[in-house]
């Protein structure tokens, strides 16, 4: 994790959908600690963990914890992102007082088995039609960031592309290489996101 945060991952999402919840508050300490203030931290669907590491944020599944419920339990000093599928989805977290959304699935994806990919239309359809940063989600690489960064995204969160690399910092310089080229040729600047599961 420290080495892809070296290689310019901005921000890391500790996704872990199976422990109980003294070993995430474990895990998130644990992570806080390697990525030493670099990169915030977000915890997937635990507002309570998220306050209690003292992380930067929770990301809420489309249809976990409501967003008003996560900000009443963190206030408006934390992140708190949503997942979206659908641009009524996407206007909904807007309105519901949401930082930023992940968009996906964007492509063929692992961590997403048996979803049908949206690509890079779904994209463009919520950028058009909702303010925040969208971030896309969902098999990306830095061969398809691009295309994901000229649709509308601000950033992508990935998994495999990194985690999986033989070199997960190079990777990461990688990938964040080809995303600034992109915000360049858009004229605009945003963050590369990772997860950790």
């Amino acid at each position: 994790m420290a080495n892809a945060v070296e290689g310019g991952v901005d921000l890391v999402q500790l996704r872990e959908k199976t422990l109980l919840g003294g070993q995430l508050l474990d895990l998130a300490t644990a992570l806080l600690n390697a990525i030493g203030g670099r990169a915030k931290l977000i915890v997937n669907e635990r507002a309570d963990v998220t306050l209690a590491a003292g992380a930067d944020g929770a990301q809420l599944g489309e249809e976990g914890l409501p967003v008003w419920a996560a900000r009443k339990t963190l206030g408006d000093d934390y992140l708190i992102g949503r997942s979206v599928h659908s641009s009524s989805a996407a206007l909904k977290a807007e309105s519901d007082g949401a930082d930023f959304l992940l968009v996906g699935t964007m492509y063929s994806s692992r961590s997403h088995p048996g979803e049908q990919p949206a690509g890079p239309e779904l994209m463009r359809k919520i950028a058009r039609e909702c303010h925040l940063p969208l971030i896309g989600i969902g098999g990306i690489t830095p061969e398809n960031a691009a295309a994901l960064i000229g649709a509308g995204a601000s950033g992508v969160a990935v998994i495999t592309s990194i985690m999986a690399a033989s070199d997960p910092k190079a990777a990461a310089e990688r990938l964040k290489e080809m995303i600034v080229t992109s915000w360049n040729s858009r004229g605009w600047s945003g963050n590369v996101g990772e997860e950790d599961d």
